[in-house]
């Protein structure tokens, strides 16, 4: 008998959705940051769709402080919508406590959860509580609606050949505290579209090694990285920018021929923020490949 083991996380969900009725013309299905779906194609905008969880000692500790866990629930999504070009709008919050759960730390997770809407945007619209047995894990779970326009979507699979690889910011180190402290790159990514628009993009949240394999596989491309060019946290080595997962930072292709001037004009609008050039796609027969990074059904993180 196969188990969720043996198969893997990618592997169940193109199992699992091929089950289900589904959009027959879907701006984006199953397989994105986010779901786009294209309710009136006479709108400028399309609607983005997006849930996610964390569980208690897989996504954060029990000793992790709530608001910390309140802050990293929501930034999550608002990174996969900062993926797609878009802005969020609409956030449902599902709680599974244990009953023996202090009231306190219920209420500093929505003070998290708080913090994130204010500084990102966005608003609670609702949510659903349930318990869970004494001594289960805590499960929070975020739904969430967004827009983007629809010249500024970007997909992980449209990127082409002899495209650019490039990611902001700096990787690996995400278990020494930045995966719950992360500031989503809303703003980076609204000047991105705007200025310079990637072919293809997504977020970093399972680590390099695990993602972009993923987007190349979705733009029917391989890749090759320099590994001597990744941008490493201070103290992270050049495996663990690649396996480490949770950077939240934006991977993304773009066409080689406007990197000069886009490499010239970040600095002068993201000073703090670096952006890098690691590598290219190239074409799908071609290129490396890599291992690790973080796959929930894994005996381990490798």
């Amino acid at each position: 008998m196969k188990t969720l083991r043996d198969i893997g996380e990618d592997a169940l969900i193109d199992r699992l959705t091929a089950l289900v009725p589904r959009d027959q013309n879907p701006a984006a299905g199953p397989g994105d940051d986010c779901a786009v779906v294209d309710r009136d194609p006479q709108s400028p905008t399309l609607q983005l769709l997006k849930t996610d969880a964390l569980v208690e000692s897989v996504h954060f500790l029990p000793s992790t402080p709530a608001r910390a866990v309140g802050w990293k629930a929501v930034a999550r999504v608002i990174s996969d919508f900062a993926a797609m070009g878009g802005h969020p709008e609409y956030f449902l919050v599902t709680l599974a406590l244990a009953p023996e759960t202090a009231v306190a730390w219920a209420e500093d997770l929505y003070r998290g959860i708080g913090d994130c809407l204010k500084a990102c945007g966005g608003l609670l619209a609702g949510g659903e509580t349930s318990s869970v047995p004494t001594g289960s894990a805590a499960v929070i779970s975020i739904a969430a609606t967004g827009t983007v326009r629809r010249e500024q979507l970007v997909l992980r699979s449209t990127g082409k050949p002899g495209d650019t690889l490039m990611v902001t910011g700096r990787l690996g180190g995400s278990l020494d505290g930045k995966h719950l402290d992360f500031t989503p790159r809303l703003e980076q990514v609204r000047w991105l579209v705007a200025n310079y628009k990637p072919t293809a993009m997504m977020d970093l949240s399972d680590g390099l090694a695990k993602d972009l394999p993923r987007m190349a596989k979705a733009s029917n491309c391989g890749f090759i990285i320099d590994e001597a060019a990744l941008p490493l946290n201070p103290g992270s080595t050049p495996a663990q920018a690649l396996r480490d997962g949770e950077d939240f930072e934006m991977l993304f292709a773009i066409d080689a021929a406007r990197v000069p001037g886009l490499l010239a004009a970040w600095p002068a609008s993201f000073p703090e923020l670096a952006l890098t050039r690691i590598g290219e796609l190239v074409c799908a027969d071609e290129g490396m490949s890599l291992a690790g990074g973080w796959d929930h059904f894994a005996v381990e993180r490798q």
